[in-house]
């Protein structure tokens, strides 16, 4: 495991490595408080900054409090094709946030189409799949946000126990493995309220290439997380693949989401993402759901962990509250299926391995 300073932080080890790449220069003194409170900004000032940058992406993300600024952007595919349908890559516009978790953003509506896969030959991989995974801790001050060493290796453990079926469901062939820390000052960054933003960031920061996850760590703007599909890959955005994570929904980093989304399982959903899955909630009561046989439909995201949920009713099958692809709190969460198993085996066949 390598660690990667691009302005040197405080770390566990308290050892100082030498970047190999760009040095990140603080802002000023801008923030100095443990709480740090974000800027708004308004509809239209998100709406000019899109226009007038032109690069405009859209993805599948996760929310923050409602004391968090809630940045609502267009973010439009410059990729897409003409005679693009539902499922097809990179092909809808998005806008705004989803709001599906009480008072909380779940996600950025980012906006990219879900493609699928071809189906592979062989569904179940006789050997694991280890995941090279980049940690990179963006704070605004080199204290706020600065999550430990010890944050992180939790965040993993309980991240590779869902994908074991540890918690229930079916065991996954996936595992995560820590390639490397990287730790930067940069407001904006740490904020990410703006597209160039994100692509600043990224461009900055990404390491290795399709097979490798890429995690930033920041306040997730308004939102507690989001990531790209894979369908991402190979277009020339790909190096916005990855997945933007809140630090405080990180297991005993912040009590902000407590008793809700600080267990850690923010970064299992936006990976199942990352690996082609769908919300289970999308496509509604409609005969093709999700797009996954093995999951129940579902008209409505789940908030909290409303046992006995059914949206869809005289559909099979009760809503799935307990799968970590829909809105619940993460206690409530335990499964991925085998059927969104095999596909996030098809996805990491035909567009990463």
């Amino acid at each position: 495991m390598q660690t990667v300073a691009h302005r040197l932080l405080p770390s566990d080890s308290g050892a100082a490595t030498v970047s190999p790449v760009r040095v990140v220069d603080p802002r000023g003194n801008f923030m100095k408080d443990v709480l740090v409170p974000r800027r708004r900004i308004s509809a239209a000032v998100a709406l000019a900054a899109a226009l007038a940058a032109t690069l405009v992406v859209s993805v599948a993300p996760a929310g923050a409090r409602n004391t968090r600024a809630t940045a609502v952007g267009l973010y439009c595919n410059p990729v897409a094709t003409q005679g693009a349908e539902l499922f097809d890559s990179l092909a809808k516009l998005g806008l705004a946030a989803t709001t599906a978790r009480g008072n909380i953003e779940r996600e950025r509506s980012l906006g990219q189409a879900h493609a699928h896969a071809p189906k592979t030959a062989n569904t179940k991989p006789s050997s694991s799949i280890t995941i090279p995974t980049w940690m990179h801790v963006v704070s605004p001050d080199g204290v706020v946000g600065n999550v430990s060493d010890k944050a992180i290796r939790a965040q993993l453990q309980v991240f590779n126990l869902a994908y074991a079926g540890f918690y229930g469901g079916a065991a996954t062939p996936f595992r995560f493995e820590l390639a490397g820390v990287t730790r930067s000052v940069n407001e904006a960054w740490y904020l990410v309220e703006t597209q160039a933003a994100e692509d600043e960031m990224k461009q900055t920061l990404k390491q290795g290439g399709a097979d490798t996850l890429n995690v930033y760590i920041n306040t997730a703007g308004a939102n507690l997380g989001w990531a790209y599909y894979p369908s991402v890959v190979g277009t020339s955005f790909e190096y916005l693949d990855g997945i933007v994570l809140d630090w405080e929904s990180m297991p005993g980093t912040s009590s902000r989401y407590a008793g809700q989304y600080d267990l850690g399982h923010t970064l299992t959903h936006e990976s199942g993402h990352w690996l082609n899955l769908a919300h289970t909630f999308d496509g509604g009561c409609s005969a093709g759901g999700d797009g996954i046989d093995d999951t129940p439909s579902e008209r409505t995201p789940t908030s909290g962990c409303p046992e006995g949920k059914d949206t869809c009713v005289g559909k099979p099958g009760l809503d799935p509250i307990h799968n970590y692809l829909d809105y619940s709190f993460d206690a409530c969460y335990s499964e991925f299926t085998p059927g969104q198993t095999s596909r996030m085996f098809d996805a990491w066949s035909f567009w990463r391995a």
